[in-house]
């Protein structure tokens, strides 16, 4: 029943950000827009899922999305993450979640390598 309710709570994140995303930017739409385009559509909802549970919920993540990540670039990576851990109820933990992400990202890099 936990693993199904951190499932629902990483969705609910990755539901708010997609319909926030836009507008948290709108002073500078352009560059939000390419972020948006370059970013956080070519990676599939399953990948976005495993990256977010691998930062957020101590979940794993696959080799494949690992590459698809890495394949995206650190900028993607850091502005999804810092975006998400800014939130109101995550803040307080912030630091400690930008260090897993530079974990995870470190982690994908040397996967993305082997292959």
């Amino acid at each position: 029943m936990a693993h199904t309710s951190s499932r629902t709570t990483i969705v609910f994140i990755v539901v708010a950000l997609v319909c926030a995303f836009v507008p948290a930017f709108s002073f500078e739409k352009a560059e939000a827009k390419s972020l948006w385009d370059t970013c956080l559509l070519k990676i599939s909802p399953k990948c976005a899922l495993d990256i977010i549970g691998a930062v957020f919920e101590n979940l794993t993540i696959t080799d494949a999305c690992c590459h698809d990540l890495v394949q995206e670039g650190k900028m993607c990576h850091d502005t999804l993450i810092k975006y998400i851990a800014e939130k109101p109820h995550l803040v307080s933990h912030e630091t400690e979640y930008l260090k897993k992400s530079d974990a995870l990202w470190t982690h994908c890099v040397s996967i993305s390598q082997t292959a």
